[in-house]
């Protein structure tokens, strides 16, 4: 699976000359813990956390983001992705199509891959994806005949 199958592509961005205060405000009014930081371009140059306002002093956003930005494209597997969330201990990595920023896939994504399963009606075949793929690996059923399948209690 690729990353442009599970990424999120409107991305909430915040230009680097922002004020600390107008991060906050506007992680807050997306209901999100971190986003990227452009220039006047709209190139991504920085992450700006909650974390970063809470442990950073500054007043601008420039003076608190982190500047190590990890980056995929999206026909990164998803799998390196996980790989890449857990071994640098990071929340989210932006998708990038050359310069341009086309998504962001968070933990939450990787996750929402890991928990669904779609199941192929024709022929059982069970697949975990956020969304049913194309055609059966098996079979080759169409995106149709595939139903998510309810997790066993407990599991």
């Amino acid at each position: 699976m690729k990353v442009k199958e599970i990424m999120t592509t409107q991305v909430v961005t915040i230009p680097v000359t922002a004020s600390r205060y107008q991060a906050a405000a506007l992680l807050r009014e997306h209901e999100i813990s971190g986003m990227p930081v452009v220039d006047e371009t709209g190139a991504v140059v920085g992450l700006v956390s909650e974390h970063d306002l809470l442990a950073r002093p500054g007043e601008h956003v420039q003076d608190v983001m982190s500047l190590a930005v990890l980056s995929v494209t999206e026909d990164t597997d998803v799998d390196d992705v996980r790989h890449l969330l857990v071994e640098r201990r990071i929340h989210r990595v932006p998708v990038l199509q050359g310069r341009e920023l086309v998504g962001v896939v968070s933990r939450g994504d990787v996750l929402a891959v890991m928990t669904t399963e779609w199941v192929c009606e024709v022929c059982g075949e069970a697949v975990h994806a956020a969304l049913a793929p194309q055609t059966c690996p098996r079979c080759q059923s169409p995106a149709r005949r595939f139903a998510v399948q309810d997790p066993f209690p407990g599991s």
